[in-house]
């Protein structure tokens, strides 16, 4: 049983599972397997669509065949909810969103503990006051220049003119906007005092819950990018109104490229922070996070137990990627320079085997924490290859 909840995109559970199959499709043919991905679900209390892959020769003792079932619990309604409203209204709270940060710590904790992620939240913020000034600057020319008053009009008009038709359009190309949306959500998950919010956690939780009921080897919970708070909520609900609910189970908690920290350090985000410890606590749980020194998104190498307040807590197993090894270099070309677009790679297809693919986690013949046994730089293939028990 795979429950995944995906990171901040305005993609709904049906592209999602397009996504999915696309790099399943990838994964197959370069592990030389056989995969079936099922055709979406929404029959009961969450989206899901079934997997099945199969391996090995042709003799059952060496072959191997699994069955996956993939919940898609993703928030596209807020992300969508968000970005249709009118462009003041974004940019006005997404501006309120960084003064929050800045005022509740957050900001200084990226740059203590992963100052690129510090670039990246200053960064869209940073480009639109610039845009504001130069728009500021021509609306008042005529101050400037000592002109005649009668230029006012038409230097307001410039002014308007240069923000909407050349720098907005220009800053899309970084993703401005939607940043600032994302930047607002993050303060939502940490403060929990939007409505919306608490309900999203709540209904998540109700959807969640009866995958647990189910029989399986292995409940995988995976989580990308802003979907890793969105899990540690829901999770965590579920843990704090059933304790015994992981008992007997094998459970494993994967965070993909997780920014777990960027809601966390937020000083509000006392609940948020609780339910990490929770999960980390709980003997039930194997904790997992897969990160990457070149997506800028993350916090590459932190103890987020420990930044959370849960030194006794045991830190979550690490994965470490590099990128460039998983695409052939003309893609990687292509792509590095694109930092969402490299974020995104966790839950997309490879062109090389390395140490880790998301297909293989969820759907393939060993369990998730299989993978945090692969010493950084080592090949999947070359692991299994060195040793016949651990395939």
């Amino acid at each position: 049983m795979v429950l995944h909840f995906p990171g901040f995109e305005q993609l709904d559970a049906p592209r999602h599972r397009v996504r999915y199959e696309r790099a399943m499709q990838m994964t197959a043919k370069l592990w030389d397997l056989s995969a079936e991905v099922g055709v979406l679900r929404e029959d009961g209390h969450c989206p899901y669509f079934d997997i099945e892959t199969a391996g090995g020769k042709a003799s059952e003792e060496a072959g191997w065949r699994t069955a996956s079932r993939f919940f898609l619990l993703d928030h596209d309604r807020i992300v969508s909810q968000l970005a249709k409203r009118p462009l003041l209204m974004r940019l006005a709270r997404g501006l309120r969103s960084a003064a929050i940060v800045i005022s509740e710590g957050g900001a200084f904790g990226y740059f203590r503990h992963a100052w690129r992620f510090g670039l990246f939240f200053v960064f869209p913020f940073l480009l639109v006051v610039l845009g504001l000034a130069i728009s500021l600057a021509l609306a008042t020319y005529p101050l400037w220049l000592g002109v005649s008053a009668w230029h006012y009009p038409f230097g307001i008009a410039l002014g308007i003119a240069f923000f909407l038709k050349l720098f907005l359009p220009f800053s899309e190309r970084y993703f401005t906007l939607h940043l600032f949306s994302d930047w607002e959500l993050a303060v939502a998950v940490a403060r929990m005092d939007e409505a919306w919010m608490r309900d999203w956690v709540e209904a998540s939780a109700r959807a969640a819950r009866p995958a647990f009921d189910e029989d399986a080897d292995e409940y995988v919970i995976t989580s990308h990018s802003m979907g890793s708070s969105m899990a540690v909520h829901t999770i965590g609900l579920l843990l704090e109104r059933e304790p015994d609910l992981f008992v007997g189970k094998r459970v494993t908690f994967v965070t993909l490229g997780g920014a777990i920290l960027q809601c966390a350090l937020l000083r509000s985000a006392t609940t948020l922070r609780s339910r990490v410890g929770a999960i980390a606590r709980s003997r039930d749980v194997a904790f997992v996070e897969v990160q990457c020194l070149t997506d800028i998104i993350s916090f590459y190498k932190s103890s987020v137990t420990a930044l959370t307040g849960h030194s006794d807590a045991p830190s979550p197993r690490l994965i470490f990627l590099r990128i460039r090894n998983m695409l052939e270099p003309e893609r990687y070309r292509r792509i590095k320079r694109d930092f969402l677009r490299v974020h995104r790679q966790y839950v997309l297809g490879s062109d090389r085997r390395t140490n880790f693919d998301f297909g293989l986690m969820t759907a393939g013949p060993w369990p998730a924490g299989f993978f945090a046994d692969i010493a950084p730089g080592r090949r999947l293939d070359d692991v299994l290859a060195g040793d016949s028990r651990a395939a």
